[in-house]
């Protein structure tokens, strides 16, 4: 029946022009059957190899009778190897002009040995039964930007640990278990998405999975990627959204993986001002070769539309953009222009953002972007990137250097909570309490916090309602929902044990009512009206350090917005007095008071505050902040006249 996977001339024209979408359907190792035999067809770029040849587990790992061939002048090498299939370790073998022998694992391997091996495996992914056709169809019709969007970001290796003996050094759960505990908690937490960190295969436990070697890989530390796949189900199954980081800006330069990969700086640019990223230690994509962006499109693509991933938050943005990011004077090249800015990157994400939204319109692409670069989140078509979210870094640095300030000092430093707001409609934006935050000496949260542990916890609840409240998506990372004490370490597990003190484990219970109550009330999160949805009640009340605004939906007259009053000081505050816009009764919904469930409704008092025709009395105690509701619209019923 012959080889239905070998390359034609259209795969090679496509794939030289940077639009071969597919084609890790061609490269890779496919399980396949050719004129009756069974067995696996082996195909890898490599333009400048003087021979290619396979060598695994089913060859004694000697290449010697299984040499590539390459037609077309294409540069890709290929090959059928009867009787090799499910599970069988191989490498590719490559003999450079220069006369080295390099091994390499596969570029677009979809299955790798278990580090610190790094032989790819081959599987057949196209095996799996998905179970999410009714979540796919659903979100293929929806706008996600009118939906609520809490993100729930972990590392899996580290969210818990099970050590099942002595020979277990790890103590991962594995995908299928993930499937079961995780799911449950994101759920019962009240997320609406997870992002999952270091799942494309790497070699290094330190890099947290952002030194990527398998690009089309899901890492093999936690089962198989049909294993994978059933994780994904099962969020779907349970209505959480999957996000997936993804590190299109540098790859590692391991032996085995993309650096030099056929003698030449294939993957990476040739002048190591551009292809070498110092801070890190890594080599720099080549985003003007088109089969290198193919690469990386078609990746995107592949995780998206084969594993059904919801959104790709990409790492390291600014990197990319910027020809001297990280780089000294006389370090860089400029561009053509003489500017700084990397011209092939913003083609790139211009490209990438354009064939995701046309093909699979249900998916989103987040930038992890932390300068002012201007439309990251606008159409390519009006001179933006494209990209459907951004981490609103900005907010998150003033936020923090604010909530951590000892109280006698957050007068002076009013604005940085305001600030933002300045800006906060300019993109589509995610706030964001990344792992980047409770790493390398800069605390835990909960240790961010200033004064006693009483008054860290109450702080610390304060400043997750503000940011609760705040524009934009939301996205804690794992731990500090229950106020992990220690940083993170992907080494270790979270601290779960801390659940057995009253503190952490109300810590948690108050962030589970704030995530319910952000998705109950879509004054919280339909954004897309602008500034129509956020409305300041006092921004100046600086020399008491309390905010209050309010959030408010596309409806008139204020009908379903939600009030918000923070009081960022261990002082108590029992005439406070916030101004209204309309008469009527507010009910409190929620506050950081431990142990106050007290259902407590505010009477309008026709008096001016704030610049606002009515007044509500809302005592506030040391560091509390109160969220209360509008009062209900109710309809009045129709006179009726009875006949005589």
């Amino acid at each position: 029946m012959g080889n239905k996977l070998a390359i034609t001339k259209d795969d090679c024209y496509l794939f030289g022009k940077g639009i071969n979408y597919e084609i890790y359907e061609k490269l890779g190792a496919h399980i396949t059957e050719i004129d009756g035999v069974k067995g696996t067809y082996f195909a890898v770029w490599a333009p400048h190899a003087a021979n290619v040849a396979v060598i695994g587990d089913f060859n004694d790992w000697l290449g010697f009778n299984h040499n590539m061939t390459m037609d077309n002048d294409s540069g890709i090498w290929e090959l059928f190897i009867p009787e090799v299939g499910e599970g069988a370790m191989y490498k590719y073998v490559i003999s450079t002009e220069s006369g080295d022998t390099l091994y390499k694992s596969d570029p677009y391997g979809n299955w790798a040995e278990v580090r610190p091996g790094n032989a790819s495996r081959v599987t057949n992914i196209d095996s799996y039964k998905w179970n999410d056709s009714k979540w796919i169809h659903q979100k293929a019709s929806e706008s996600h930007y009118e939906l609520p969007m809490s993100i729930y970001e972990v590392h899996p290796g580290s969210w818990r640990k099970d050590y099942k003996g002595p020979d277990d050094e790890d103590g991962f759960y594995d995908y299928r278990r993930m499937a079961d505990e995780l799911v449950d908690y994101v759920v019962d937490m009240g997320y609406t998405h997870v992002e999952l960190m270091g799942i494309l295969e790497h070699p290094f436990d330190g890099s947290w999975g952002y030194q990527v070697v398998g690009y089309y890989a899901p890492t093999s530390r936690y089962g198989k990627p049909q294993d994978f796949m059933y994780l994904i189900d099962a969020f779907h199954k349970a209505g959480i959204g999957v996000i997936l980081d993804w590190v299109p800006a540098h790859f590692p330069k391991d032996a085995h993986g993309l650096a030099m990969f056929d003698g030449t700086p294939l993957y990476e640019y040739a002048d190591p001002r551009k292809g070498e990223h110092p801070d890190w230690g890594t080599k720099v994509f080549d985003y003007s070769k088109t089969e290198v962006s193919n690469f990386l499109i078609a990746n995107a693509l592949f995780w998206v539309e084969k594993y059904h991933i919801d959104g790709l938050r990409v790492d390291a943005v600014a990197s990319m953009l910027y020809l001297d990011y990280g780089r000294k004077d006389g370090e860089w090249v400029p561009n053509k222009y003489g500017g700084n800015e990397n011209l092939e990157a913003i083609e790139f994400f211009k490209h990438l953002s354009s064939i995701m939204r046309y093909r699979n319109p249900r998916a989103y692409i987040i930038a992890e972007e932390s300068t002012a670069w201007p439309k990251v989140t606008m159409a390519p078509e009006e001179g933006g990137l494209g990209f459907s979210y951004k981490w609103n870094m900005g907010w998150m640095h003033d936020f923090l250097e604010y909530v951590k300030l000892d109280p006698y000092f957050k007068k002076n430093n009013h604005n940085k909570m305001t600030f933002g707001l300045t800006y906060a409609f300019s993109e589509n934006f995610i706030l964001v309490l990344s792992h980047d935050e409770v790493v390398h000496l800069k605390c835990s949260m909960i240790n961010k916090m200033p004064g006693y542990p009483s008054d860290k916890f109450k702080n610390l609840k304060t400043a997750y309602t503000f940011m609760m409240g705040h524009p934009g998506r939301k996205l804690l990372f794992m731990g500090q929902e229950f106020a992990q004490l220690q940083e993170w370490s992907e080494a270790r597990s979270l601290d779960w044990y801390l659940l057995d003190e009253p503190e952490h484990k109300d810590m948690q219970d108050y962030v589970k009512k704030l995530l319910h109550i952000y998705k109950k009330y879509p004054a919280l999160y339909t954004e897309t009206k602008g500034y129509g949805a956020f409305e300041w009640i006092n921004a100046d009340d600086r020399d008491r350090s309390i905010f209050s605004f309010i959030r408010k939906t596309t409806e008139p007259d204020y009908r379903n917005s939600v009030g918000f009053v923070f009081n960022f000081t261990p002082v108590e505050r029992p005439d406070y007095v916030v101004g209204v816009p309309k008469a009527g009764t507010y009910k409190r919904i929620i506050t950081t008071e431990t142990g106050d469930t007290e259902v407590v409704k505010y009477k309008a008092k026709k008096q001016e505050a704030d610049g606002k025709p009515y007044r509500l009395e809302i005592p506030l105690r040391p560091l509390e902040s109160v969220v209360f509701e509008f009062p209900k619209v109710i309809k009045k019923k129709a006179k009726t006249t009875k006949k005589k």
